[in-house]
């Protein structure tokens, strides 16, 4: 975490806002945000949810803003985390409002990457981890509502 939040530090502008994508991604979160802490970065922080799941283990394919952040996004350098990297369009969705919102820049931190399963061409420009196609829960990732808690990642066998 920390090379990740060092990588970030050196970017990182002084208007930072930190958009963090619920539900999966919140526990990562936390521990970037007081790894920037540690680094100097003193960020704002704000969370959106999107969701594509339900209650599966395969994306809808749409996404839905269930909730949105409250923050004014204008001029401001925006920092999207968010768990995983799969087919793109939830990062993408994503990406594309905060830029639509007038962000100087839209820059994407990542806890994981399945780049085999991308639909929509985008890449992260921070990622902790890449991993194959699995359906993966823990540290803030869940199946069905479930696993959030545990304390690492692990794979859901079927």
């Amino acid at each position: 975490m920390i090379g990740l939040a060092g990588e970030i530090a050196g970017s990182a502008g002084k208007n930072l806002l930190i958009v963090v994508i619920l539900k999966g991604s919140f526990v990562f979160a936390a521990d970037l945000i007081r790894a920037l802490e540690r680094a100097g970065v003193e960020p704002q922080v704000d969370f959106m949810t999107l969701s594509s799941y339900g209650a599966g283990t395969e994306s809808s394919g749409a996404v839905a803003l269930v909730r949105d952040i409250s923050e004014d996004v204008s001029g401001r350098d925006v920092l999207i985390v968010d768990d995983i990297l799969e087919s793109g369009r939830t990062l993408d969705f994503a990406c594309d409002l905060m830029r639509t919102r007038g962000a100087s820049t839209v820059r994407t931190c990542l806890l994981l990457d399945k780049a085999g399963k991308r639909d929509v061409p985008i890449e992260a420009d921070y990622c902790g981890f890449e991993i194959g196609d699995r359906f993966v829960v823990g540290y803030g990732l869940d199946y069905a509502h479930h696993y959030r808690g545990l304390p690492f990642i692990g794979v859901v066998q079927s």
